[in-house]
């Protein structure tokens, strides 16, 4: 089964010749200017938010799971 990439501003099926360069799809992921237009004023009136605020264990986990050299170490 071949996957079909969609526009996620209309949801319309985009056609991509394999093998095309990037060239080929400028408005990538989107399938026209006006979608990827559409989805930019989304992002400005607000209307794409994150659910919930990170809290303190998130960030601290994301620290030490990077390695960070400027963490004490707790042996």
């Amino acid at each position: 089964m071949e996957w079909t990439p969609k526009c996620p501003s209309c949801k319309r099926a985009l056609t991509v010749e394999p093998g095309a360069t990037a060239n080929a799809w400028p408005y990538r992921p989107f399938c026209s200017e006006r979608c990827r237009s559409i989805d930019l004023g989304s992002w400005l009136d607000g209307a794409y938010r994150i659910s919930t605020p990170a809290s303190e264990e998130d960030l601290d986990g994301a620290h030490a799971a990077e390695g960070d050299p400027d963490e004490e170490s707790t042996n």
